[in-house]
């Protein structure tokens, strides 16, 4: 049986006094929630939310680069993740890849050196519109798993997180519906069937992730395939958040 995981994606929001007083008071309303809660704060807030001695809620980050230190100004090392308390990194967001360039290779090996920290990546994948409407839904999503994952070994996978997050959906109010999303997600799996095998496969955790809210975390959550979503904008309020957690 697979731990629901509900993240929260805060990208460019909040102050640290801001993410404090969230987090606060996510960590007291969700205490005895049974799924797994993360918030993927900025990285300035990471160490002032790693000090308040967060009871249920994990910290993850929203992006590493994947070098252990040296000249790369503007980047952040998965030791320095560590360092502030972090468990999760997300990587290969649909932003990353499209506002920054980031391509399947640079991905994968952010990948492999989350994992070899001891980070536990929540990697991202997902379609655009345009491939979308051609009807490449499946094709895209399944090469960027393969590509995302080149390199992690059987033992490495089931502390991979997935999340399919269609680009189309993120941010706009648009939303896959559960039975489209169940569909893509399974291909996904069916990818992570044939790489490492079926028994290992269903122990991989893959959310879905764009405009989820508690109006519609139903929807998904009560499809067989789909195990928590990566959440956007409603992951900022923390009623909303709950609201989505506590279903």
């Amino acid at each position: 049986m697979r731990t629901p995981i509900i993240a929260g994606n805060w990208k460019m929001h909040k102050t640290v006094g801001e993410a404090v007083e969230v987090a606060r008071k996510l960590d007291e309303q969700v205490a005895d929630s049974p799924v797994e809660v993360v918030i993927c704060a900025p990285f300035t807030s990471l160490s002032a939310l790693s000090a308040l001695g967060l009871k249920k809620v994990k910290l993850g980050a929203q992006n590493m680069y994947y070098a252990d230190q040296g000249a790369f100004t503007g980047e952040i090392s998965p030791a320095m993740l560590e360092d502030v308390g972090c468990e999760y990194v997300i990587l290969g967001h649909s932003e990353r890849r499209e506002i920054f360039q980031e391509s399947d290779e640079l991905i994968n090996k952010k990948v492999l050196k989350a994992l070899e920290t001891g980070l536990k990546p929540i990697l991202c994948v997902g379609e655009t519109l345009a491939q979308r409407k051609a009807e490449q839904t499946t094709d895209v999503v399944v090469a960027q798993t393969t590509q995302g994952l080149a390199g992690v070994s059987a033992k490495q996978i089931a502390h991979v997180v997935i999340a399919y997050e269609p680009i189309w959906a993120i941010g706009t109010g648009e939303t896959s519906d559960g039975k489209d999303a169940n569909q893509v997600i399974t291909s996904i799996r069916q990818t992570l069937a044939e790489l490492y095998g079926p028994e290992l496969a269903e122990q991989v955790r893959i959310q879905y992730g764009g405009s989820v809210k508690p109006s519609n975390i139903a929807e998904f959550m009560e499809q067989t395939e789909i195990d928590g979503a990566l959440v956007g904008g409603a992951s900022l309020k923390v009623e909303d958040f709950v609201g989505i957690i506590r279903y």
